[in-house]
């Protein structure tokens, strides 16, 4: 049994990580401010500690109350519009709470560090799929800051020995199948929700912005991976840094959806309409962004066990339709027992 540090664990892919870490056997401490993940979101038999990691002296007392075999960092500012009006701010926080979480993993002899990286290093990708070896030219301040935070920790595996990965994935989404957690965010960006919420009336119409690419329907196209399957990458890549072997990684299921088939399934599964309405692209919106899986696949084994839009709708719709104001509707049974220390 090995003991890991989640930070970000009350955020929305953290706490499918956890439940997936906690369900293994693993003990897992979950180092979030709250801002914006959800005290309920994190699961029992996880423990909870409430703190802002600017603060050094803190995360230093963290490593220093527990033994930890690594750490997941997925605490971040993550909205690439808001990166936009707010540059300096995305690029201040993101690198310095990444580094400064690495460096007292490194002082205190715990030397394996998951990144929770993104797609939009590739910016405008050279060729679809995306694999590895495309050209990182993040065109926001939030890729910028994730592309900055791994160049650190390439730094550190030289001169300090720490092993690290970073999972650039793509559209995260669904929900647990159980119905233990789901997605929350304030303000909601990611389209699944979004159509959701349109459907349930609990939004505005929803906005497709574009509908004149050179795709199968004219709406840009995504590769949807679920947060299940995201949080095994997870748990692959940390065993895998148990060996010495890092690297790094696109988590997606390889296949793209349009904007359009999103809302079809939506209404599908639903049985109820989206209200939609058609507006102009967003400046800089590739048409495609697809992942190439396979470096992921071959060297840990992973495969998306959800990989049918359908059934990321699927489990997605069962947590909104259950909890429709998020972790607010009412108590998570995923949240009642962990232990805030």
């Amino acid at each position: 049994m090995a003991r890991f540090l989640v930070t970000g664990g009350a955020g929305y892919v953290g706490s499918h990580t956890v439940l997936a870490l906690v369900e293994r056997g693993d003990d897992v401490v979950v180092l979030d401010d709250l801002s914006q993940g959800h005290r309920q979101a994190v699961p029992s038999g996880a423990e909870l500690v409430v703190e802002d990691l600017a603060n050094t002296q803190r995360v230093r007392e963290v490593f220093a109350s527990w033994r930890f075999d690594g750490v997941v960092h997925f605490a971040a500012r993550s909205l690439v519009g808001e990166s936009m009006r707010e540059p300096l701010l995305y690029l201040s926080e993101n690198v310095s709470n990444t580094l400064r979480v690495a460096e007292a993993a490194i002082k205190s002899g715990c030397t394996r560090f998951v990144l929770s990286s993104t797609a939009a290093l590739f910016g405008m990708p050279d060729r679809i799929p995306i694999d590895e070896d495309c050209k990182l030219l993040p065109l926001s301040p939030y890729g910028e800051s994730k592309l900055m935070a791994e160049k650190g920790l390439e730094w550190a595996q030289k001169i300090h020995g720490l092993h690290w990965s970073a999972l650039r994935y793509f559209n995260a989404a669904g929900a647990d199948p159980k119905g233990r957690l789901g997605e929350d965010h304030d303000p909601e960006t990611h389209l699944i929700p979004l159509a959701i919420n349109a459907a349930l009336g609990l939004g505005s119409e929803l906005t497709i912005f574009g509908d004149n690419y050179d795709t199968v329907d004219g709406t840009a196209v995504r590769d949807y991976v679920h947060v299940t399957d995201l949080a095994d990458a997870h748990c692959r890549i940390l065993d895998r840094l148990g060996t010495g072997q890092g690297g790094c990684y696109n988590v997606g299921n390889g296949t793209g959806y349009s904007v359009r088939q999103v809302i079809d399934s939506v209404e599908r599964i639903s049985g109820l309409k989206v209200p939609h309405r058609i507006g102009p692209p967003r400046p800089g919106d590739p048409p495609v962004l697809v992942a190439a899986n396979e470096k992921l696949r071959r060297e840990t084994g992973w495969s998306p066990q959800y990989a049918d839009l359908d059934d990321i709708v699927r489990t997605a719709w069962a947590w909104r339709s259950a909890h429709p104001h998020g972790f607010a509707t009412s108590s998570s049974e995923a949240g009642t027992l962990a232990r805030v220390v």
